[in-house]
């Protein structure tokens, strides 16, 4: 009687070297694959990138072939040439300057009220009550309507554009911050209790940090409402600053002085916004946040 042996009647049968061969180049393809397609990926910056050029693309190509007349809008070879005539007699550098005194005046001013008013309304029901209310009653009520009183207020010096902005900034970082504060996590708060903190010690080891991430959007918002709001607050007979050479350049139809103002007041909004964006990657690295799919 003959018997089979163990090993050959339980294992399955073995490929020949020559089936591995295959499967195995079918794996280095692939990985190779993978690592072509990884290493030609189109880096970040490039595509955010896409976007404006392609627009100022459109704008100088509309421009060039005469389907946008230069009395509709100037090209973008007179912008930049009247960028650097403005920057070489000095004017374009005192505008900005002075704008930018305006922005940073008002941005402080808003920014300390809606610190104090979110962090009244957010950690005491009374302050709630109080202000909360008629913080939104009062947003209700367009901000750049508010002008015409500014001035019987105020006069037309100075005051009327510094205050516009900050009212402009007060809105976005008192409803962020007071919103940040309120969703703290209550068992959050309630284990921080048992371990023994008392209030000012919940106030800065738990609260404070939750309202952070809104915080940081509000101040996003808020920055560039404040060059928003500077727009109309510098069309009240300026004698200095972007909307001052704006007011002139609509007396001589110079749309070209007119879009280099505007496009001057993007790239302060958009360097404002970027010192935001670095500000909240190093202050927020103990959150870990969802960046989006590749």
């Amino acid at each position: 009687m003959t018997t089979k042996p163990l090993n050959a009647a339980v294992l399955p049968a073995q490929p020949a070297p020559e089936d591995r061969a295959p499967a195995a180049a079918a794996r280095v393809t692939i990985r190779g694959t993978a690592k072509t397609a990884r290493r030609f990926t189109v880096p970040r910056s490039v595509r955010r990138a896409a976007g404006p050029v392609g627009l100022v693309l459109l704008w100088f190509l509309t421009s060039a072939t005469g389907v946008l007349p230069e009395s509709v809008l100037a090209s973008p070879v007179d912008v930049i040439r009247q960028a650097v005539d403005l920057t070489k007699d000095g004017e374009l550098p005192r505008a900005i300057a002075a704008s930018g005194r305006r922005a940073a005046i008002g941005f402080l001013i808003g920014a300390s009220v809606a610190l104090v008013l979110s962090l009244t309304a957010g950690l005491f029901r009374l302050g709630e009550d109080v202000i909360d209310s008629s913080m939104g009653m009062f947003r209700a009520i367009p901000w750049v309507g508010l002008i015409p009183l500014f001035i019987v207020w105020f006069g037309i010096e100075e005051t009327p554009k510094i205050a516009l902005v900050a009212l402009g900034v007060t809105y976005p970082l008192y409803f962020n911050i007071y919103g940040g504060i309120r969703s703290t996590d209550a068992q959050l708060v309630e284990a921080a209790r048992m371990m023994g903190l008392g209030r000012l010690g919940l106030i800065k080891y738990v609260i404070l940090p939750s309202a952070l991430p809104g915080a940081l959007v509000g101040l996003r918002y808020a920055l560039s409402t404040a060059w928003l709001a500077l727009v109309f607050a510098e069309q009240i007979n300026a004698d200095a600053g972007l909307g001052y050479l704006m007011s002139n350049a609509q007396q001589y139809f110079r749309t070209d002085v007119i879009v280099l103002c505007l496009v001057v007041y993007a790239l302060l909004g958009l360097a404002c916004d970027f010192a935001v964006r670095i500000l909240s990657r190093r202050l927020l690295t103990w959150r870990a946040n969802f960046e989006g799919e590749a």
